[in-house]
């Protein structure tokens, strides 16, 4: 478990279906996210027990439910994907706590677990349309590499992604090339 000032990080638990529920079944906050969103409880609970529980003693894994210190209910989630090259970091949250801080405050202090874990660096991609999912990217210190154009599955829609990274052991020439080689349309975008 990982505490902030405000947050507690842990794992999910299979008390926690509802909450994820909450969050996975909004349309606004799977929007941008390479699913739509939840139907039913139960499909949360199939999704919580594959994704989360059945993953927690895996160290390829860093998968967190964000909750506040109040009542330690998850709000959303931080979650890095170290079992290919590309070490994913991704993040979600519930609408009505967005523009607080909350997802760079829980996505900080995952990061420095992760150095600690010596994972080498990250990376993370957003839907061109998603600017609030960069600024998160920028303000935990990632940095934009590239654009790629991809026909994202399931929902079958041509999206151009951004892909920013962070090397968190300081070798900055590293540049992840995987999007880049498996994508043909990709390209560098002039961005401040």
């Amino acid at each position: 478990m990982l505490n902030t000032q405000r947050l507690i990080i842990r794992k999910f638990n299979i008390d926690d279906a509802e909450a994820l529920f909450s969050i996975l079944s909004d349309e606004e906050v799977n929007k941008y996210l390479p699913w739509f969103p939840f139907q039913s409880l139960e499909e949360t609970k199939i999704h919580l027990q594959k994704f989360y529980l059945d993953t927690n003693d895996n160290h390829n894994f860093y998968r967190y439910a964000v909750c506040l210190k109040e009542d330690n209910v998850p709000i959303g989630y931080v979650h890095l994907e170290n079992n290919n090259d590309n070490n994913d970091f991704g993040y979600g949250l519930k609408k009505e706590y967005w523009n607080m801080g909350i997802i760079t405050e829980a996505s900080r202090r995952v990061i420095e677990e992760l150095k600690k874990d010596n994972i080498k660096y990250i990376t993370a991609t957003h839907d061109i349309n998603n600017i609030a999912s960069g600024e998160v990217m920028k303000k935990i210190g990632m940095h934009y590499q590239y654009s790629y154009e991809e026909l994202c599955q399931p929902k079958n829609i041509k999206v151009i992604f951004r892909m920013y990274q962070l090397n968190l052991d300081d070798y900055n020439k590293r540049v992840y090339k995987g999007y880049w080689n498996k994508y043909t349309n990709h390209f560098v975008e002039n961005i401040l």
